[in-house]
């Protein structure tokens, strides 16, 4: 049973089939052709964590392929009474015919994948988002710059940048992180992607001088600095992430052909200043879009491996 909680889990062939599966469907979209890929299949989709883009891009993914999307808020269900995680799995995966789960410890939707019976995706916890970077490279692709490509991320060391880092690693392109002192990518997962890179010949650097980062990239990308769950702290990591804005003087250090990407909600002026998140460089709504078509290429292509098995 093939699920998608990681990065790590796939090569780099798998990753650019599902991509290339994301863009057939998304090109078929546009032309108004839905085929039904996952005909009366249900998508239980789990939240621990609420969202906009995750619900509403999967509810609509999974109807557009023929499906039906089932909301479920840990309120709505014996999670949110103390039930264990694996019950749960046991309970639901006998239902419906996968799971989204959007959640805080990582470790509880690889205990979830454990015990399920259907493909697990996961739709954000706190170590990794792989949805999104699936999108953030089909918004890359679009813009033709996978060739000789140099990301630039400046911001928190967290669940985006550990997915960035493994995005790199699997694919072999440059990638740079800046974050400030105390705010790092976490050493183990750091660790694995240079395993990962010395395969792909994958560059990656990580630092504390968001300048370094930025210079001569042509895709420059950053996120919220303070994230779901951290709102007690904002007022110290405003302090900390001083200097770390993506703004016009940041944006003409990249390449003159560079995109910038967010993965959003943006708090302008905070991360990134009002010029660049609506400037001509930014591709942020059409990457938001992408979540859409992405995920439905990762949903597709794990029913089609389930049906090989």
């Amino acid at each position: 049973m093939r699920h998608f909680l990681t990065l790590s889990d796939y090569s780099k062939e798998e990753l650019l089939e599902i991509l290339e599966l994301s863009v057939k469907i998304k090109n078929e979209t546009k032309n108004r052709v839905f085929k039904e890929y996952m005909h009366k299949q249900i998508l239980g989709m789990i939240f621990e964590k609420s969202s906009t883009r995750t619900r509403v891009s999967f509810e609509s993914g999974i109807y557009q392929l023929g499906g039906v999307g089932m909301f479920l808020s840990s309120t709505d269900i014996q999670l949110g009474r103390g039930e264990p995680m694996s019950d749960t799995s046991r309970v639901i995966s006998r239902m419906v015919d996968m799971v989204m789960i959007r959640t805080f410890a990582h470790s509880k939707i690889e205990e979830f994948a454990k015990h399920s019976k259907v493909p697990v995706i996961n739709g954000l916890t706190d170590d990794y988002h792989p949805v999104q970077l699936m999108a953030d490279y089909l918004t890359i692709m679009e813009a033709g710059l996978t060739q000789d490509l140099v990301v630039g991320y400046v911001g928190d060391g967290n669940n985006l940048a550990h997915s960035w880092l493994l995005l790199a690693a699997k694919l072999g392109f440059e990638l740079r992180i800046a974050t400030p002192k105390g705010y790092e990518v976490r050493q183990d997962i750091l660790d694995e992607a240079n395993i990962f890179a010395k395969q792909s010949g994958a560059k990656l650097l990580t630092s504390n001088d968001p300048k370094l980062a930025v210079t001569g990239a042509t895709v420059v990308t950053t996120d919220t600095w303070v994230s779901m769950g951290q709102e007690d702290e904002k007022e110290q990591r405003l302090k900390d992430f001083d200097g770390y804005i993506i703004d016009s003087a940041m944006m003409k250090r990249a390449k003159e052909n560079a995109i910038f990407l967010h993965c959003l909600p943006a708090y302008k002026d905070y991360e990134v200043s009002e010029e660049v998140f609506e400037g001509s460089q930014s591709l942020v709504f059409q990457e938001a879009e992408n979540r859409l078509h992405a995920q439905k290429g990762i949903m597709v292509w794990l029913d089609q491996k389930r049906d090989e098995d």
